[in-house]
């Protein structure tokens, strides 16, 4: 399974980062850097009845696909698709910084932190304590853990590590196995992701969200994850129960960003304490 291969090269990758220097390194950059952006809050603030709150991810490749855009082989600039999603009206970013199978990189996010007045996720597969304080030393409001990945422990370490680094936490679900384990481990988690990804096949199904997300008590915000495609797709996941989703394939691969967004969910103007009116 892809994932297993993602996970045992992430492994061997990071044991070149543990020892007390790049630590040590690690957490000066924390020391001076001010409060995370809340990324949880924008999501509850961008959510409404009629829309879920969108998060747009900065992504230029996949194990599965390869490059988003034939174009990005010689020119990707992630500053620039993150601003643009901005313009359109997301309400927080995703960044993939996985190096070896999404060609990402956390100067990446550490870029478009600098660049644009959005909250960030940092999407990546975390196994390793150190994972953590890079994300929040390179500028991670919120930070993935993929129960596919982790075992019981881990999970509950790894919650507890982000939440004392002041980070939110989305946890990735894929079926009532995992969802049942988050439930029971980690009660105050507040941000539930569903994948509706198929680890093994790599195909989409919206029914995952669809039946999972009856699971999940009313006081957890579900992010939808994946196969979200069309206006149809969006109606189906905020029916099912999620109030937000992580959108990116469809947004990279538009001709036009805003037009997709736009598509997506219909303009609606409502008042943003960052900057005046926008659209969500």
């Amino acid at each position: 399974m892809i994932l297993d291969r993602i996970l045992e090269h992430k492994r061997a990758e990071l044991r070149r980062k543990h020892n007390r220097g790049y630590l040590a390194s690690m957490q000066q950059r924390i020391r001076d850097r001010g409060a995370t952006r809340g990324f949880l809050r924008a999501l509850q603030k961008g959510t409404s009845p009629t829309q879920p709150a969108l998060i747009a991810e900065v992504k230029k490749a996949s194990p599965s696909q390869g490059l988003m855009r034939p174009e990005f082989k010689d020119r990707f600039e992630p500053v620039e698709i993150a601003k643009q999603y901005y313009e359109a009206g997301a309400n927080a970013l995703s960044v993939l910084t996985d190096q070896e199978f999404f060609q990402g990189d956390l100067d990446y996010l550490l870029a478009v932190k600098e660049a644009v007045d959005l909250p960030a996720l940092n999407k990546e597969f975390m196994v390793s304590d150190i994972q953590f304080y890079e994300a929040r030393a390179y500028g991670a409001d919120c930070v993935l853990l993929i129960v596919a990945g982790l075992d019981r422990i881990q999970l509950e370490d790894f919650f507890a590590l982000a939440t004392e680094l002041q980070m939110d936490v989305l946890i990735e679900t894929h079926d009532e196995r995992e969802l049942d384990t988050v439930l029971e481990r980690i009660p105050t988690v507040t941000l539930i992701g569903i994948n509706n990804r198929d680890l093994k096949t790599f195909s989409t199904d919206l029914g995952v969200t669809e039946r999972l997300a009856k699971r999940i008590p009313s006081d957890k915000l579900i992010v939808s994850e994946s196969g979200i495609h069309k206006r149809e797709d969006v109606q189906r996941i905020l029916e099912a129960g999620a109030r937000a989703m992580l959108i990116g394939e469809s947004l990279i691969r538009a001709d036009s960003i805003k037009e997709k967004i736009t598509e997506l969910l219909p303009p609606t103007k409502v008042e943003d304490e960052h900057r005046g009116s926008r659209w969500v």
